[in-house]
């Protein structure tokens, strides 16, 4: 079945009961930096990366299953669905073209962003870089939230107990996959204590869990920056940082900047000195600074 409006070519292996869908994308594309992104994130028990191919457990319309996912020649990234439903396929088309951000336009971002000279150096490094999107906004917010103040390597062994204690078994065999994210209402009502964070971060766990219960559109694709800051900073234990980050990560939008970050700063202090200031410089990247933000990140994860 060809599927158009998506840009992809769905066949389904009836034998099996696997989906395959090959999902086209505007080119360049940096695949590199998005896998190391993804490899560095994998949460123990739901996701995988080995060989080129990004693994994850997910649960989609009551059911478990398994998504796989690599490059494929002809500007296609090729995706392996197992245990879907068929009729739960197309939002899942949605949601992974959104994840790899496939939808991106590479070329006006590159002519905007190359305005600023430094812009020029890091695209020629790595052009067709893309924003990786959160899988949903639970998952998403939890990652958030876990990674305040801690190495990436932290937040990810943080996450994994958040899953083995919290998280579903997986009712789909897989090597390396052993549990689906824990559901939404299952961690607005749990006790996140004694799991090896501060007492107030366990708390905002369950703060932003419980707000995104009410109000399932909090992180919705989008919407303004400016009121979805101001939304989430009203939240107990969420500052700028988080809210800057939940909006570049999760709400796809492309000009949100998390100044406070250690790791931008450091990034632009190693390529262009000691004196140099992220909140002055990110001016000339607007309004396409989640992107110029993904290539300092990830200069400073080459290094």
């Amino acid at each position: 079945m060809h599927l158009s409006h998506l840009h992809a070519v769905h066949r389904s292996l009836t034998a099996s009961g696997q989906h395959i869908v090959w999902l086209r994308y505007p080119t360049p594309y940096h695949w590199p930096s998005t896998q190391a992104f993804l490899a560095a994130r994998c949460i123990p028990g739901i996701e995988t990366f080995s060989d080129g191919t990004y693994r994850r457990s997910l649960s989609v319309a009551g059911k478990h299953g398994v998504l796989e996912a690599r490059p494929a020649s002809g500007n296609r990234l090729s995706v392996r669905l197992s245990g879907v439903p068929a009729a739960a396929v197309p939002c899942l088309i949605a949601r992974i073209r959104r994840f790899f951000d496939l939808d991106a336009d590479p070329a006006r971002i590159a002519a905007e962003l190359c305005r600023d000279p430094l812009m020029v150096k890091l695209l020629a490094a790595r052009p067709g870089l893309r924003v990786p999107q959160g899988w949903d906004a639970c998952e998403q917010a939890m990652r958030t939230v876990l990674g305040q103040q801690i190495s990436v390597a932290g937040a990810m062994t943080l996450a994994g107990r958040l899953v083995a204690r919290h998280g579903q078994a997986l009712l789909l065999p897989s090597s390396g996959l052993t549990h689906v994210f824990p559901a939404l209402s299952v961690l607005a009502a749990a006790d996140l204590e004694n799991m090896g964070m501060p007492r107030a971060r366990a708390a905002t766990l369950g703060t932003l869990a419980r707000a995104l219960r009410a109000q399932p559109a909090l992180l919705r694709n989008g919407q303004a920056l400016e009121s979805l800051l101001a939304n989430l900073c009203c939240l107990k234990g969420i500052g700028p940082w988080s809210a800057q980050y939940l909006a570049l990560r999760q709400a796809g939008a492309h000009d949100a900047l998390p100044l406070g970050d250690v790791a931008l700063v450091k990034a632009l202090r190693l390529l262009e000195g000691p004196d140099a200031q992220l909140a002055e410089r990110a001016q000339a990247w607007r309004p396409w600074r989640a992107y110029a933000a993904q290539h300092l990140w990830a200069f400073l994860a080459d290094r």
